[in-house]
Parts: structure tokens; sequence; C-alpha cells
């Protein structure tokens, strides 16, 4: 029988056709599987099913599936972290830094993803140890926002290292939990005034207390410091040393000059029957804080005036018994 040379051409290219097929499905078979395996890792929650879908690739993934449930952050702000949850999680929470130092600000803020009308947002902060040093009640804005801020430093945050803060709102599903470090409180310092004998508790930032004395012309304290940088000075000052007021009684305000010049940024931290705190901001460079109130410690003081009063009796008494006049003969 006889074969044409174009027959055994033909018959080579049907045979060669056989074997590529296979090889060719067999390769898109491979291409669908890795991507079907890319897309279930990528979202961690796809059932096995997903690997028998023809042509699986990520494009065809749903764009709104949330990712898996992870403790979120924020790459730009390593201070904020948030509740677990997905892509809307319960509570956004933040500091304004990671560290601070005694008397400085700190700033609280975050959001919230459920508005519950007027119920506040709990804020509690704890120092190294786990003790309370502060707890708040936080309003939430209509846009589901919050701020808090409050100045670090006290007795409750003598401690240095991690302190936590806490936030909840209206329930425990609705938390979340941060840290930021502490270098501890100096508060505790007393420093002697000059002319009485009186000392004052103080704690100071970013600076070094000089001196202390009580000005009674001026009816002031005048505190001479040294500072470092922009900072904070916190002075426990006895009424008995200085008060400030009113002409019926009760509290007035002090004045208060930084280097002569007014600084209305100071708030009074602390009230009692006995001791009122100031809290004083200064600048950079700042050499003289002056505190004046309506009352300075008298030139004599109770214990002068008693030793004053006993010296007055003595004289008189003494002059009665020996005749001793001070008045000269006419």
């Amino acid at each position: 029988m006889k074969v044409s040379t174009k027959g055994l051409v033909l018959l080579g290219i049907l045979i060669s056709a056989a074997g590529v097929v296979p090889a060719f499905a067999a390769t898109n078979s491979t291409m669908n599987m890795a991507n079907s395996t890319m897309a279930a890792t990528s979202y961690g929650g796809m059932s096995a099913s997903n690997s028998t879908m023809h042509m699986m690739t990520n494009s065809t993934v749903p764009s709104n599936l949330p990712p898996p449930p992870h403790m979120l952050y924020n790459s730009t702000n390593p201070g904020q972290i948030t509740s677990m949850g997905g892509a809307a999680p319960a509570i956004t929470v933040m500091t304004d830094k990671l560290s601070y130092n005694d008397g400085d600000k700190i700033t609280i803020s975050g959001k919230t993803r459920d508005n519950l009308g007027d119920t506040p947002l709990t804020v509690i902060i704890r120092n190294p140890v786990g003790n309370v040093v502060k707890i708040d009640q936080v309003p939430v804005s209509t846009d589901n926002t919050f701020s808090t801020s409050m100045t670090s430093g006290g007795a409750l945050w003598q401690a240095a290292g991690t302190y936590s803060v806490y936030v909840q709102f209206g329930g425990p599903d609705r938390s979340a939990t941060l840290t930021f470090q502490f270098a501890g409180s100096s508060q505790g310092n007393t420093f002697p005034v000059d002319g009485t004998n009186v000392s004052v508790k103080y704690s100071i930032t970013n600076g070094k207390v000089l001196d202390i004395k009580a000005d009674t012309n001026s009816k002031s304290l005048i505190v001479t410091i040294q500072t470092t940088g922009d900072g904070a000075l916190t002075i426990d000052m006895p009424r008995s040393l200085i008060d400030a007021k009113k002409t019926d009684g009760t509290d007035d305000q002090y004045f208060v000059l930084n280097d002569g010049q007014e600084n209305d940024q100071f708030q009074e931290t602390s009230n009692t029957a006995t001791d009122r705190t100031l809290q004083i901001p200064f600048t950079n460079g700042t050499s003289q804080i002056e505190i004046i109130g309506t009352m300075v410690v008298p030139e004599f003081g109770p214990i002068a005036a008693l030793v004053l009063a006993v010296a007055i009796i003595s004289i008189i008494a003494i002059s009665t018994k020996t005749g001793l006049r001070f008045t000269p003969k006419i």
C-alpha cells in the first residue's frame, strides 16, 4: 500500500498534538490551584471548596470580606492600639506620645464604632503595679470621637515604668487597652523658705529649684529656678505661709508672674483646709516665678509674737517692783 509523503506529515502532526494537549491542560490545572491557594491564604477563612473553582484568581475574591480578627494598630503611630474586631473595631484609642516625664500633659483620644447616646466612656490608668492612678468619665461626641487630657505626676505616679490605659464604652465587648512609659514623679521634694521656719513641698519638670523666699512687701513667694526645657512647677503651699482671700474670707485666686509677665495658664490642683497646691507651667529660660497672694507669713510669726508678749509682760512686772521708769523726770 502506498502512503503519500503528505499523509505521513499529517499523521506526525496529529500524534504530536495528542501529546501536547494533556501537558498544557495539566499546566493550567496547576496554575488554577495556585491561584485558589493564594486567595485562601490571603483571606484565611475561605472554605476548601474554593480550590475547585475554575480559573480562580485573587481578582475574583469579594472585596468586602472582613479581615480575620486581630489586634489592629496604626503603623504611623505605634502608640495606637485598638480593640479586637474586624474591619470596624469597637474602639480605637491612642495617646499623643509613647513616653512621658513628670508633669507632662497626657492626651488620650480615639473613636468608637457605636453611638450609645449620652453614655460616657470610662478611662482608667494604672501604674506598673496595677494600682489605679486616674479614672475619668469622658463624653463621646456625635461623630463618635472622644478625647481627654490630664497631667502626669503626684503621689500615685511616683513609680517609673509601664502604665496601662483601659477604655470601656458601654460594656467589656467595647473596650481596649494600650500602654505608655512614664519616667516617675519627683513629688515629695522639700525646700526651706528664706526668712521663715517653713519648708514647702514641690516637684518640677525640666528644671531645678534654686531658691524660695517670702516677700512680705509684695505678699508673695518668689521661686528662683534653672530650666533645661519647657516644664512645670508644682508647689504645695501651707496657708499659714501664704494665702489668697477675698474680703468675705473665701478663697481667692493667686496671681502668678513668670519673669515679671502674667501667667494665666497655672492651675490650682489641690485645695484643703491647710494647704493649696498650684501647678505652674513655664518655658525654657524662665528664671523666676512669683506667686502673689493677699497674705504672707508676717515678719513676726506666731512664736516671735509670743516671745514679744512675754518680754513686754516681764518688763512691766519688773518696772512695777523696782519703780523703773521709762519717762524722763521733768
